[in-house]
């Protein structure tokens, strides 16, 4: 199936990334499902991914699932080159994995060794993977100059909103809009446009321990839509990049986070 667009999605196991996958598997894409999910006894666990394979296969997709910790060189290139030696293409890469702090401490508080683990992997990751890739996409893009080729960025609110209960995430997340807008100016000339989708108050395992707290902000009014979001909802918005439909439009931060950012009065 050389003729269906592929595509590489970090942390593509459960949450966001899941939802991400299976809206490009419903789009036509091959997929290349990095994770590194541990069970509740700190052991490797394979049950997430393999979920999320099946139900791709089923909406079409010949998806591959492998364990990658994106703040490793060596992972890193390991994907590429099993992405490459399965599908021999790659069309999209979904920036998504990212972790929070083991444990919220105030910023007066918090520790080195926290900071340098969430920043490795929510930046220092997803910024020599897309230097990686982006490499290569420019080597497709020499035999398939009509081809569409784009990296997609999960950001956060929290790029502009403070919490210093977790300050290092916070950090992450604003640089990841830089590295958006850098690699967005570098690869224009290619053809190959970079965006930043930006969720909100996502129903996530990564937002299940302050389900209440969001729960009344919700309800007492702090996003314009008076609900949660859910991954689906940040599939969709990478199906339209996925789709070409925003392609001159490269750099854009896309907010998926029902209205939070309006700053109303």
């Amino acid at each position: 199936m050389a003729d269906r667009p592929a595509a590489i999605v970090t942390g593509g196991s459960r949450g966001i990334g899941k939802g991400i996958a299976l809206e490009l598997a419903r789009l036509g894409y091959d997929l290349m499902i990095a994770h590194f999910d541990f069970n509740e006894q700190g052991r490797p666990d394979e049950t997430n991914a393999q979920q999320t394979q099946k139900e791709a296969a089923d909406l079409g997709a010949q998806c591959e699932v492998m364990r990658v910790d994106v703040s490793s060189a060596a992972d890193r290139t390991k994907l590429v080159e099993a992405t490459k030696s399965t599908f021999g293409r790659c069309h999209l890469l979904a920036n998504n994995a990212g972790v929070a702090p083991l444990k919220r401490l105030d910023l007066l508080e918090a520790t080195e060794e926290s900071f340098e683990r969430v920043m490795n992997i929510n930046l220092r990751g997803p910024y020599f993977l897309t230097q990686m890739v982006a490499n290569w996409m420019i080597e497709q893009k020499k035999s398939d100059p009509e081809g569409g080729y784009r990296i997609v960025n999960t950001g956060s609110i929290s790029a502009y909103t403070s919490s210093p209960g977790r300050g290092e995430y916070c950090v992450s997340k604003a640089a990841i809009g830089m590295m958006t807008m850098l690699f967005a100016d570098r690869l224009a000339e290619f053809g190959i446009g970079v965006f930043e989708i930006r969720p909100g108050i996502i129903k996530t395992d990564m937002t299940k321990v302050v389900t209440a707290k969001y729960d009344k902000l919700i309800a007492e009014g702090i996003t314009p839509i008076k609900r949660w979001g859910f991954p689906d909802d940040i599939g969709k918005a990478v199906g339209a990049i996925a789709e070409g439909r925003l392609d001159f439009s490269t750099g854009q931060v896309i907010n998926v986070d029902g209205g939070f950012h309006l700053r109303r009065l």
